[in-house]
């Protein structure tokens, strides 16, 4: 056998041992994960997740999408309890009497780091009562005006303000809800002296605009979703660190210089405090997986909404922040508590 043959061996040697190795470094892993998974025997029935808010909403919407992502890739049924009422409490309650097993979760977010500070007495601590697992999806605010009015920019809303103190009126839904505590945020960055007007439901506030009963709103992609596509509002800003996709000709707050005014309310999932660990991990590899599917990307998109997930470390560092975050504007707004 001459040596280029000797050699053309080896490499062929060579190339069919690498090959061997991937496949079985490939089966390994693939063993060792399913194993991790069959070791903790979870899960092994029906989970289901405590909702504080009512159905049809559209955290309501991508959290029955998520729950079926996660029925079809863990091959349990993941079920959405809607427990509406008492500002959250009826849910968290609910979650916190559950053994702490990983089937029973509960949706929190920045209205759990809000309410924190929001009412005098909570049945519960939002860090040390719960086990975070991951976000779920984060939604920006928009600053509307009437369709026609003349402040285009929020530099427009902000000089319009300081040569009219205490004329402007800035509306938002409930007082407490992220909206309101947006359009406080607004005024105390700005330093602008303008009324906050309070309404009920989005449809009202959006009918208060169109009908310039009050001269901008703060809320939602989703909510005014309908009256931007029918060209009755005009979007002066968004309040993400960057555009928003759905409207690129929008320029952020930020671009619009108010540095500061970054506002990404948000969703995630928790558990009774003392998760297991192992349960932990699969919850959140498992999460995190279902948020990535394409479909429920696209359908999120849709309401304005960017699912992501993160690590169980990731939102608790967010929730802590944002607890500090909106204590400080509740306290200088001098918003009384509950």
């Amino acid at each position: 056998m001459t040596r280029s043959n000797v050699s053309a061996d080896i490499e062929r040697g060579q190339k069919r041992l690498a090959t061997a190795l991937a496949v079985a470094c490939t089966l390994v892993w693939g063993t060792a994960t399913a194993f991790a998974q069959a070791e903790s025997g979870f899960p092994t029935r029906t989970m289901r997740i405590f909702v504080p808010y009512g159905p049809g909403g559209v955290g309501d919407l991508t959290m029955r999408l998520l729950a079926q992502k996660m029925t079809e890739r863990m091959g349990k049924q993941v079920i959405i309890e809607n427990r509406p009422g008492a500002g959250g409490v009826l849910s968290a309650r609910a979650t916190m009497e559950s053994p702490p097993d990983g089937y029973t979760m509960l949706v929190t977010g920045n209205g759990t780091a809000i309410s924190m500070s929001l009412f005098k007495v909570r049945p519960y601590n939002a860090l040390t009562d719960f086990t975070q697992i991951s976000v779920a999806a984060s939604f920006e605010m928009l600053i509307a005006t009437p369709a026609d009015s003349p402040y285009k920019t929020v530099q427009d809303i902000i000089k319009a303000a300081r040569a009219n103190p205490g004329k402007l009126n800035l509306a938002a839904i409930n007082p407490g809800s992220t909206q309101n505590l947006s359009a406080h945020l607004f005024k105390q960055l700005t330093g602008i002296d303008a009324a906050i007007v309070t309404y009920r439901t989005t449809p009202d506030l959006i009918t208060a605009l169109i009908r310039k009963d009050v001269d901008v709103v703060f809320d939602f992609y989703a909510g005014l979703q309908s009256a931007i596509a029918d060209k009755k509002i005009h979007i002066a800003a968004s309040s993400d660190e960057k555009r928003n996709p759905l409207l690129p000709d929008v320029p952020t707050a930020r671009e619009s210089g108010l540095p500061d005014y970054v506002v990404t309310s948000w969703n995630a999932l928790s558990a009774p405090a003392g998760l297991p660990a192992d349960v932990l991990k699969i919850l959140n590899r498992e999460i995190n997986a279902a948020l990535a599917d394409p479909d429920l990307q696209s359908r999120a998109k849709q309401f304005g909404m960017n699912a992501r997930g993160s690590t169980p470390e990731e939102m608790r560092a967010r929730m802590a922040r944002d607890i500090d975050r909106w204590a400080g504007v509740i306290e200088k707004a001098g918003i009384a508590k509950q």
